[in-house]
């Protein structure tokens, strides 16, 4: 089946079930974002899911008649809910409550969502939410467990603040997120990267000024992130050092938290020891307070002058090594960038470095979309570029791997 850059899942057919659970509300953005990657979606709705969120809307974003009674008359002279379950070729459950988790574990067939799990030949994901003390009682995890030894994938629920107003494990993933899941368990997967372990940086660092405030800037780890999950899909095993941000960690990634760029520094010295790939993404502060206060300094004087001292470059130190990982640098700049970028490469005896324009606020800081530039040097010390069209930012993360993996083996 051809596919494009722009449709990676154009006419792939993907059966959503939907259960009981105010994640629910996620649920047509998520048939949107599939409809927008080319995919034929069909919906099958819980009596609990129904509660949340109608047919009707489901059906005005999917463009198919949305599926919930398992004896629809109907439906049922042709054998409606096995046909459905032939024609899938993933099914996925987003939100999978707890309720419909005990019923896939135990091969309940109560309802038409459940049946049709029975009934497929496809692979079944599904994405659990629920109140954090839910999703930590035992009967869940077994039964997530139970549903992990029989192929089914099991998405790792986000933490946050929750409807109820916990704060916790047990919210569902967001749309684009569940996508990219969606993508990894359809598309064939490259596995170019396999036995190499990659690290690599993402997010901004915190630089203290006192006990309450600090200096940033505004990367979100998007693009990291994704480079993580794009990694770890190509076969690498894949040590994440990640600055404050709140994402998931990607699945099968080995994630490290610092807070400072001095943390940063020295996670990333311990991780390159044995490492085949450095990709330093974090938007590292290049400066950070010389003194930082004990205590919070209070508003008064018109004004307050602080001194700042030069942070550890990462990017340069990993470079250096003696034996020194593939380095992978980022150019986030807001004017002549490929200028700045291959002046980068150079400085920082990088192997390639990848540069974006973040004064376009399309795919600057905090976009779900990125647009790239890369650039190395061949075999004949010639810098040769490739640019990346604005694409989200997991295709950009898998289009940056596919170069380096390229010239990993014309290295070897």
């Amino acid at each position: 089946m051809s596919t494009s850059p722009n449709q990676p899942l154009l006419g792939r057919r993907i059966l959503l079930g939907i259960s009981g659970g105010i994640a629910a509300y996620k649920t047509p953005d998520l048939v949107r974002r599939l409809k927008d990657y080319g995919a034929d979606v069909r919906c099958v709705l819980t009596q609990g899911g129904q509660a949340f969120i109608t047919p009707l809307t489901l059906q005005a974003v999917s463009g198919n008649p949305v599926h919930h009674d398992l004896l629809d008359p109907a439906a049922e002279a042709a054998m409606g809910h096995i046909e459905l379950a032939k024609w899938a070729e993933l099914v996925f459950i987003a939100p999978a409550s707890a309720n419909t988790l005990a019923q896939l574990a135990h091969g309940h067939a109560s309802d038409l969502l459940s049946t049709l799990c029975l009934a497929t030949a496809a692979p079944v994901a599904v994405a659990p939410a629920m109140n954090q003390q839910m999703w930590a009682h035992a009967a869940v995890q077994a039964n997530c467990d139970l549903l992990r030894q029989r192929g089914v994938n099991v998405v790792t629920p986000a933490s946050g603040a929750q409807a109820c107003g916990d704060v916790g494990a047990g919210r569902m993933p967001e749309p684009l997120e569940l996508r990219e899941v969606i993508c990894s368990l359809l598309l064939p997967q490259n596995r170019e990267l396999a036995g190499k372990h990659i690290v690599v940086t993402a997010g901004p660092t915190r630089e203290a000024i006192d006990p309450v405030r600090y200096l940033s800037n505004h990367s979100s780890g998007k693009m990291g992130f994704a480079l993580a999950a794009a990694a770890q899909a190509m076969g690498a095993q894949v040590t994440l050092i990640a600055g404050p941000v709140n994402l998931a960690t990607p699945t099968g990634v080995t994630r490290v938290d610092v807070v400072s760029a001095e943390q940063m520094h020295t996670a990333a010295m311990q991780a390159v020891d044995n490492a085949d790939v450095f990709i330093g993404c974090a938007a590292v502060a290049d400066y950070r307070p010389e003194q930082v206060a004990d205590s919070k300094i209070k508003k008064s004087n018109d004004g307050m002058q602080i001194t700042l001292v030069r942070n550890p470059d990462i990017l340069a130190d990993v470079a250096a090594r003696t034996k020194a990982p593939f380095t992978i640098g980022f150019a986030a700049e807001t004017n002549n960038v490929a200028h700045y970028a291959q002046d980068k490469l150079a400085r920082k005896k990088l192997n390639m470095i990848a540069a974006n324009d973040v004064s376009d606020s399309s795919i600057g800081f905090n976009s779900d979309d990125n647009a790239m530039i890369l650039f190395w040097r061949d075999m004949n010390n010639t810098v040769q570029q490739q640019a990346l069209a604005r694409a989200s930012k997991s295709t950009i993360a898998q289009q940056i791997l596919q170069q380096a993996a390229k010239l990993l083996s014309n290295n070897q």
